[in-house]
């Protein structure tokens, strides 16, 4: 058992100085002081300097690697347990990109599988940018309501020279597909569209909308922070009750001069009146970040970080003054929401326990992932099978 001590509770919600204690992987009480026997088994950690938060949940990760654009060399690595422990992410979805070719949906539920044995929580979509979409059993309805892992359809592709050009049809089809087996497998039938920047924006979507029975809550375009034309497109799409998914490893930090820096395009769509419970952020942690001219030729590669996620985080609070609640509904809460993951998003008795602390200059000093610390004193001291 581990017992946090007179620690600042965000659940995400401000609840005060509260003791936290966890066993079997949940929240097992949260009280304003809790004593237990000497005799039992107890890990106690001090909080007293410290908040706690709900842990980081990445709803956009290659976790087998992304990318090809450039050639075979160009192919991004797989994400190591550690690389989300040094970013305060407990929950991860994985998900295919532009290779839906050479890369397999099986390795990626493998990879789903190896995760959740480390101790990280891990979940997938199925699919990638191409329509008709790779799938395990041949039929992404029957992918979604026979495998718990699979949790809706993602990345397909729009607006983007590297996807399929999908018609209106073929898009209400998937999405007509991906709402049935989620009702079969009492999933939230996300469809999570890579935005490019294309001339089209985000009309397929609207057009699905307009043209279909499947209601817009099932979308959530992403990467809506690559361009300022992209971002304004996407707040007139949120102003329409949209999800919106910034990209945390798309910055002119990391060298995409046309981007909105995460942190700033959070601000700028709260000012604009978009509710928060519309905003998500996610890293593409491990995709490639392809640059192209003008006329389609690529000029460089880079790859997202999934450290961006708790950079852009904390950059959230401390140089755009959000509150610490507020970032955390964001980065934890709102996800949770969107992927229908109860127990995941916020800390209270029952929920898994999933939970970062802080000190006060927002630096991560523990991270716990279904109870098990994977962080002590700003130290990673769980590792993956082969690091």
């Amino acid at each position: 058992m581990l017992l946090i001590k007179n620690v600042s509770l965000f659940s995400p919600e401000y609840v005060g100085k509260r003791d936290i204690l966890i066993g079997e992987e949940k929240v097992l009480k949260i009280s304003d002081e809790i004593n237990l026997p000497g005799k039992w088994d107890v890990e106690v950690i001090d909080g007293s300097s410290l908040s706690a938060g709900p842990g980081l949940i990445d709803q956009h990760v290659h976790l087998i690697g992304g990318g090809g654009e450039g050639g075979p060399e160009t192919r991004t690595p797989e994400v190591n347990l550690s690389q989300f422990v040094e970013g305060g992410i407990t929950t991860a979805i994985g998900l295919l990109g532009t290779d839906g070719y050479t890369r397999q949906l099986e390795s990626l539920l493998m990879k789903v599988k190896g995760l959740r044995t480390e101790g990280l929580s891990a979940w997938m979509f199925v699919g990638s940018y191409q329509i008709p979409t790779p799938t395990l059993t041949g039929k992404v309805t029957t992918d979604i309501a026979q495998y718990e892992e699979i949790l809706g359809v993602g990345e397909i592709a729009i607006s983007d020279h590297r996807s399929s050009s999908p018609t209106v049809q073929e898009l209400i089809k998937l999405a007509t597909e991906t709402r049935v087996g989620a009702m079969l497998g009492n999933k939230p039938g996300a469809i999570h569209i890579h935005m490019g920047d294309g001339k089209k924006q985000f009309n397929p979507i609207l057009e699905v909308v307009e043209n279909s029975d499947v209601p817009l809550k099932h979308f959530t375009p992403t990467h809506i922070n690559r361009s300022k034309r992209v971002f304004d497109e996407a707040l007139e799409f949120g102003k329409q009750g949209g999800n919106l998914d910034i990209t945390s490893g798309i910055s002119p930090d990391v060298g995409f001069s046309d981007a909105i820096k995460p942190s700033e395009a959070i601000t700028k769509l709260l000012d604009e009146g978009i509710l928060l419970e519309q905003i998500t952020v996610s890293s593409d942690g491990n995709g490639s970040m392809p640059d192209f001219d003008e006329n389609g030729n690529l000029r460089g590669l880079l790859v997202a970080p999934v450290s961006s996620l708790y950079k852009e985080f904390r950059d959230l609070t401390v140089k755009e003054n959000l509150s610490l609640e507020k970032s955390f509904t964001i980065f934890t809460k709102n996800v949770a929401d969107l992927l229908e993951l109860p127990k995941k998003g916020r800390i209270s008795e029952g929920c898994d326990a999933d939970i970062i602390l802080l000190d006060d200059n927002y630096d991560l000093k523990y991270v716990i992932s279904r109870g098990n610390v994977m962080m002590e004193n700003g130290e990673v001291i769980k590792k993956g099978t082969f690091e």
